[in-house]
Parts: structure tokens; sequence; C-alpha cells
């Protein structure tokens, strides 16, 4: 019988893992681009942004002043870049179970603050939402996330409708159990039902104490993330 050499042995073992490397490689590149698709655009308000003074819309009718209310078609959630064996891929997940309120007087925010239930916050992936659940939020011990105003914010004279305006805002986040002060941008507009509110916080994992989503060597992410927000408010 004639024997196989070692060498051939060794050529057949490279081709192999390498066969598996492409089939890996492959398949997660049909996955992200052709099976799951793009993911989701970044939330966002629909109207043409203005950081000064309302210049057009219609006119405001009423001043603002009083408490608004989370109204249905809020959303909020993450959104994290990850490489999924070898591919560039981003992970994003939402939920609608918010609630809060908001006060204006005259034309300032004085207070808001609202209350996610994370668990409710799901991707397109169970195996995703498994994990997040679990080692990287764990839910079951810090059922909710919440956003606090610390300080007011300043409208100015009020735009019109469906003028948005480009404003900055400070609060308290917490997440994982751990409260962090926060700064960041956020565009808002009046509109005939109310008012829409939206931006992003960045998220540092370690600030929060939360695992880096990393899974083994097949899922790497980056240390950080956005916090997106869509906020519909009506009258309470």
């Amino acid at each position: 019988m004639a024997r196989v050499r070692p060498r051939r042995i060794g050529w057949w073992l490279i081709g192999g893992l390498a066969a598996l490397a492409i089939i890996v490689i492959g398949g997660a590149w049909l996955y992200i681009h052709v099976i799951e698709g793009p993911a989701p655009a970044p939330l966002s308000l629909k109207a043409t942004v203005s950081s000064g003074t309302a210049t057009s819309g219609t006119a405001t009718s009423g001043t603002g002043a009083g408490t608004w209310r989370v109204a249905t078609g809020s959303v909020v959630g993450y959104r994290v870049n990850e490489v999924l064996a070898g591919q560039n891929n981003v992970a994003v997940g939402r939920t609608s179970a918010i609630s809060g309120t908001m006060t204006i007087s005259g034309t300032t925010v004085t207070a808001a603050s609202f209350t996610v239930q994370m668990a409710t916050i799901k991707s397109d992936q169970s195996e995703r939402d498994t994990q997040f659940n679990g080692r990287i939020m764990d839910t079951a011990t810090y059922p909710t996330g919440t956003l606090t105003l610390t300080s007011p914010i300043a409208l100015g004279s009020l735009p019109g409708d469906d003028v948005v305006r480009t404003l900055h805002a400070t609060g308290n986040l917490t997440l994982h159990g751990h409260t962090r002060s926060v700064t960041f941008t956020l565009q808002a507009e009046r509109t005939a039902a109310g008012i829409e509110v939206s931006g992003s916080i960045p998220v540092l994992f370690a600030d929060w104490g939360i695992a880096n989503p990393s899974f083994g060597s097949f899922v790497t992410t980056q240390d950080h993330g956005l916090l997106e927000f869509l906020i519909r408010f009506g009258r309470s």
C-alpha cells in the first residue's frame, strides 16, 4: 500500500483550513449583506435643522408651557459597530417601552425624566438579545435605564411648526446600575401633534461597568456605542 507523505497531508490540512475559512467568511458576508441587509438608519427628525431662531414654518400655537408626556411612536435603542467573522457590521437594538415627562416653563425646559424597560430592547438576532439581557446588561438585576435632566434647557424664541432646533442638554444617565453625567446634542421640533426630540449619547462601556459585547473571536465590537432616541411628546 502506498504511503501518504507527511508533506502531502500538511498541504491537505492547510487547504482544508483555508476552505473552512472561506466558508465561514463567505457565510458571514452572505448573512450580513444579503440575508440580514443593512442596519436601520440612525433615529432622526425629518424636518430641516435650524441652529438659530426659526425663519420658516407656520406660526406656533400656544407657548408650549406645561407638562408633556412620552407618546406613542417613541423609540430608544443602541448602535454598536462590530466585526462578525471578519465582516464589518452594525448591531442595532430598539424598544418603544419608554415612559417619562418633560416640563416647559415659558421658553425653558425645566425638568425631564425618562425610563426605558431594558429587557424589551430587541435586535434582529435572538442570540445577540440573549447576550444583551444576560452577561452584558444583566436586565434581570438592572431592569431599567433612566435619563434625568440636571440643567435647564433654554429654548430661546419658540420655533414654528416643523422647524428643527439644535440644542444642548446635560443629565444623569443610569445604565447597568451606574449613574454618570452626560452632555449631548439633540434636535427638537414642534409639530401639529406635539413635540419631537431626537439625538444620541456616546456610551463608553467601561464607564457604566458594562461588559464588552465581544463574543470570543467570532464577534468583536468597539469599546463604545451610541444610545439613540426619538421621543414624541403629547400634552399630559
